[in-house]
């Protein structure tokens, strides 16, 4: 069973994510303030956080800094959760390595959805353990990524997205063949969120980030050597 930490201040709002998550057969822990959120997501390790940004003690930037810095919470998923709209909020968030970002109000049905989508590609697909691209190299069982053979950090979303792409080098991918093989649903509203991971994966690749190359009206393609 699947445990998901709740970090949010909001009693109610708490309660009615932690019904449908349970109800959906997953193990729920709950944290209303920043401080106690870090603690307990450090402690428990859980499979994946809904954090909220507006806490109190330490807002939810603060929290993943914190999670991102210690190995303990280094590969945990986390979906950011926020009353921002604005899409500078949201590419903050996706920016700072975020795995999804929701507003509220949002649905818990949708809630649901991307938690199962990001727990099903952090689980990773059975069969071949190891796949080499170039100066790629990834460990499916334990989603470690290699760069130059040097161990290099990408969270789960990241870790995907790259090899989805190195699977099929040389071939364009269609931003919405991405957003629903990678994210689990499709929505030209969601773009941003592709460009913006895109961005940071190009930069922490350093050099190497120019073997991925946007193809203008379709999407993304990694090149290969030769070309």
């Amino acid at each position: 069973m699947h445990r998901i930490l709740i970090v949010e201040d909001e009693q109610d709002i708490a309660e009615l994510i932690g019904f449908n998550l349970q109800r959906a057969g997953f193990e729920v822990l709950k944290a209303h303030d920043g401080i106690e959120g870090t603690e307990m997501a450090l402690r428990e390790r859980p499979d994946l956080i809904v954090l909220d940004l507006m806490l109190p003690g330490r807002d939810g930037y603060a929290v993943f800094r914190e999670l991102r810095r210690d190995p303990r919470g280094v590969g945990i998923p986390v979906i950011m959760l926020t009353a921002r709209a604005q899409t500078e909020d949201r590419i903050q968030g996706l920016e700072a390595g975020a795995d999804d970002y929701l507003t509220k109000p949002f649905s818990p049905k949708e809630l649901l959805l991307r938690v199962q989508a990001i727990l099903k590609r952090a689980d990773g697909p059975p069969g071949a353990v190891d796949f080499s691209f170039g100066p790629f190299r990834f460990d499916k069982n334990a989603l470690k990524f290699y760069l130059d053979n040097e161990p290099g950090e990408l969270t789960s979303t990241e870790f995907k997205l790259l090899l989805y792409l190195c699977e099929r080098a040389g071939k364009p991918q269609d931003r919405n063949d991405l957003l629903r093989s990678v994210w689990g649903y499709s929505d030209a509203a969601h773009s941003r969120t592709l460009d913006t991971h895109m961005k940071r994966l190009r930069q922490k690749l350093g050099p190497h980030g120019s073997l991925i190359e946007t193809v203008r009206g379709v999407g993304y393609r990694v090149v290969r050597a030769e070309e």
